[in-house]
């Protein structure tokens, strides 16, 4: 390979040289992409269309003249593959990488800045250099906390995925410690993948996916069989698992805008019980998902007459105070407090929310906020045995906190006159040290004028 300093002038050339000492991994094979490894990387995976990868580069005309550095800028750079954020050869070059693999891509323009170019940086029509270093990659982050990643072996086609309510058909492996636990083809209702012992994770993946797509899906406990496990497939409690999703295809539920209220009414009903069923056997985010899915068809929806609004209004506050009392089941106390306070807009001195919202604030260590809500809740009912517990609670709780805070204060407070009482002596040590220098001084100067005085 020649250096950058005996770079040759010319495209034609520049391909001739780099193909005889790399590999041209364009899927086309057209010599668009031609990757030469300068350092191979550590053996075993490579990137995987939606990772996240981490990379540095430097960018060069053929000409040797270097028009872009990470390393210059002292800061990786980092983007998802396969999501159109970067150029294309870089799409394609990484995704051939090892993890620590350092190599150089010649890119054709219509790999690369195309007939355009880049003002005042690259001409138009340009092949140009990178070097790369894939410095790490990691899996698509489905959820907020890192419980579903995603990683896409086939890139599935279309602009559709599939919607809560859909039907699908795909075809699941799911592993465990390397074990084989599930293999099969199966359909199911998005939403309610419970009902065919598919793990909540798949599930909440589906909406991701595009038909023809098959990925690989890491999920935590919480997002696979939980604290539980799953004794027919014989998983253990609190198991991390992964399953290979093929989603062969799919026909999408109606979506709201689709439907008329009396639909999206008939339809609460029925999901409102799917979510008590899943509430009963302890499936907390499963009915979550039933009970959202409520929330999101009526919050915007008023009907055409009285009956109809308040049976809209009985669903959405029904819908408000399920969610509260699932989340309070998963300690999201926060997310708990939120839908109490959906359901005291829509009725202001509703028992449950008033209760529930206590309760949730009360497990916060909010106990005076907490107090205020168990008292409403008496005025509502004053027969609420309940409550009138949580109020003595609440009491005991609040005793404790300014104990507690009168103990830190007196401690406080004593350490504090410490201090200043030991100041105050370090302070007269100084001043009685300072008089005696002082005083030394001075006899010393009358020795002295004693002794220069005549005689």
């Amino acid at each position: 390979m020649p250096s950058d300093q005996d770079l040759p002038m010319d495209g034609h050339s520049a391909t001739t040289i780099f193909a005889a000492n790399g590999i041209d991994v364009t899927p086309n094979k057209d010599q668009g992409v031609i990757k030469v490894i300068k350092r191979q990387g550590i053996d075993g995976d490579r990137p995987m269309i939606g990772d996240k990868v981490t990379v540095h580069y430097t960018g060069k005309l053929l000409t040797g003249k270097m028009f872009d550095c990470s390393r210059n800028r002292k800061e990786a750079f980092c983007f998802s593959v396969g999501k159109g954020q970067v150029l294309k050869a870089w799409e394609i070059g990484v995704l051939s990488m090892q993890r620590g693999e350092v190599c150089t891509l010649l890119c054709k323009p219509q790999y690369a800045y195309g007939t355009a170019g880049n003002p005042d940086k690259i001409p138009p029509n340009s092949t140009v250099l990178f070097e790369i270093e894939l410095v790490k990659f990691e899996g698509e982050k489905l959820t907020n906390d890192g419980g579903i990643i995603r990683r896409i072996k086939v890139k599935g086609d279309g602009y559709t995925h599939p919607n809560d309510g859909a039907i699908v058909d795909v075809h699941l492996e799911g592993s465990c410690d390397n074990r084989l636990f599930d293999c099969r083809d199966v359909s199911f209702t998005v939403s309610e993948a419970e009902d065919k012992d598919i793990p909540l994770g798949v599930d909440r993946a589906m909406d991701k996916m595009q038909r023809g797509e098959c990925c690989i899906l890491f999920l935590k406990p919480k997002y696979a069989f939980g604290s539980e496990g799953k004794a027919q497939f014989k998983i253990g409690p609190d198991k991390d698992i992964v399953y290979e999703v093929t989603l062969k295809n799919f026909q999408r539920a109606k979506e709201s805008w689709e439907m008329d209220v009396h639909e999206k009414l008939s339809l609460a009903a029925d999901v409102k019980h799917k979510g008590n069923q899943y509430f009963k056997a302890g499936r907390y985010q499963q009915a979550i998902i039933q009970y959202q899915r409520i929330i999101f068809w009526l919050e915007m929806e008023c009907g055409t007459g009285r009956e109809q609004f308040k049976r809209i209004k009985d669903f959405s506050l029904k819908a408000y105070l399920n969610l509260a009392l699932c989340f309070l089941r998963l300690n999201e106390f926060s997310q708990a407090i939120e839908n109490c306070n959906k359901a005291i807009e829509l009725e202001a001195f509703n028992e449950k929310a008033l209760y529930r919202r206590g309760e949730a604030r009360l497990l916060c260590n909010e106990f005076s906020l907490a107090l205020t809500d168990f008292q409403q809740v008496l005025q509502v009912n004053s027969s609420n045995r309940a409550a009138r517990a949580q109020i003595s609670i609440c009491h005991s709780k609040i005793k404790a906190c300014h104990e507690h805070d009168k103990k830190i204060y007196n401690n406080m407070f004593q350490k504090f006159a410490e201090h200043d009482a030991k100041n105050e002596k370090t302070k007269r040590r100084w001043d009685e040290s300072v008089r005696r220098s002082m005083n030394d001084k001075v006899n010393i100067k009358r020795r002295r004028r004693s002794q220069d005085w005549p005689s």
